[in-house]
């Protein structure tokens, strides 16, 4: 059945059934993050601790979103539950937040190699997989997030490359679960072969921050090979995550102009390229432009704290929905193609930010 179809015999959604959709997912959220400080304290000192200690919000968040959706759909509640699935709202909010989180002054101080292996590789790899997937025959919309996912910062960047774009809901939620199916075994391989390969902290950190899509999933792997290389991994990601916004505007100016505009049709102007232009980047830029004041001005540490618990929160929220909104159906869909154009980005993506790690980050000290 096509995504049309199932719209056409969907129930209609009503506000008591959007509401109990939030219900179910503020629910599970709530069990990820109870799991999240729990799991940890139940291992300490048995022979499972460091999985323990390891496995972060992102993996109960979306492994409790899956099941719900099993659930779900075979109680045939998940079509008029899901107005409550906010993923979109979700993750902007959480991604607002995270501009709390970066010190402007940090970045502008300490990033200079961050920022060049920010550019080379969103360059290189959204190249490649843009050209991927044109000789694949990818749908333009379809390969522009994916280009924009597997280069940038995940689920985030495919969501600014949706609104630039104007792309289909099924294609970010084709683009989102590719990108959660690929960054969840990263959190955990990256680091295991960051010990194989002898790699220092810094170096380590920077391949991961480099490699992996997701901001938490970053956090997730940094933190296991080490503080160090947490600190690294992070600097990295906000690196590439500053760019998102030029990305954003170059695709809405790109489709505006060249790949949407008929011979007949008159000249895209500013007020088109605004209206595209996804708006929670400016708010991405606007809270860390205030937090690095705030604490420039003396202020207290503990409310920059609030606002990076509230953004885990918005995360959980927003993978707990990842996964409720989830259909095995969208992939089959799509078919194959853009499976494979992912994951040969993915390669490249690996071996490009590995190189460009030891290049730029062999001998730094944090």
């Amino acid at each position: 059945m096509s995504t049309e179809e199932r719209a056409a015999v969907a129930p209609p959604a009503t506000w008591p059934w959007t509401a109990a959709g939030v219900l179910v997912v503020l629910a599970l959220a709530a069990a990820a993050r109870y799991l999240e400080q729990a799991v940890p304290e139940a291992t300490e000192g048995g022979p499972l601790a460091g999985v323990g200690a390891a496995i972060e919000y992102p993996v109960y968040a979306i492994a409790l979103g899956l099941l719900g959706n099993a659930v779900l759909a075979v109680t045939g509640l998940r079509d008029r539950l899901a107005g409550g699935f906010r993923t979109e709202f979700f993750i902007k909010t959480g991604l607002v937040l995270l501009g709390a989180s970066i010190n402007l002054g940090l970045i502008v101080t300490a990033v200079g190699p961050a920022l060049i292996q920010a550019v080379v590789l969103i360059s290189g790899v959204f190249g490649f997989t843009w050209w991927l997937g044109g000789r694949a025959g990818l749908d333009d919309k379809l390969r522009a997030l994916l280009a924009s996912a597997v280069s940038i910062c995940g689920v985030s960047a495919a969501i600014a490359a949706a609104g630039a774009v104007q792309a289909r809901k099924e294609q970010l939620a084709y683009s989102a679960s590719l990108v959660i199916a690929f960054a969840l075994p990263s959190i955990f391989i990256l680091p295991w072969l960051a010990a194989v390969f002898g790699l220092s902290p810094a170096v380590a950190g920077a391949w991961i921050g480099g490699n992996i899509d997701t901001t938490a999933a970053v956090t997730a792997a940094g933190a296991i090979v080490g503080e160090d290389a947490l600190r690294i991994a992070s600097i990295v990601k906000v690196s590439q995550n500053a760019l998102m916004g030029v990305v954003a505007v170059a695709l809405t100016a790109y489709f505006a102009f060249r790949i949407e505009r008929r011979p007949d049709a008159p000249r895209p102007g500013v007020a088109e390229l605004w209206r595209r232009f996804p708006k929670f980047v400016l708010g991405f830029v606007a809270a860390s432009v205030i937090a690095t004041w705030y604490l420039g001005a003396g202020g207290s540490k503990a409310v920059i704290g609030v606002a990076n618990d509230l953004r885990v929160w918005f995360l959980i929220l927003a993978f707990v929905s990842i996964g409720l909104e989830f259909r095995v159906s969208s992939l089959k869909e799509a078919g194959w193609r853009p499976v494979g154009v992912f994951a040969a980005a993915t390669g490249v993506n690996l071996l490009l930010a590995l190189g460009l790690a030891m290049l730029l980050f062999s001998g730094f000290t944090t």
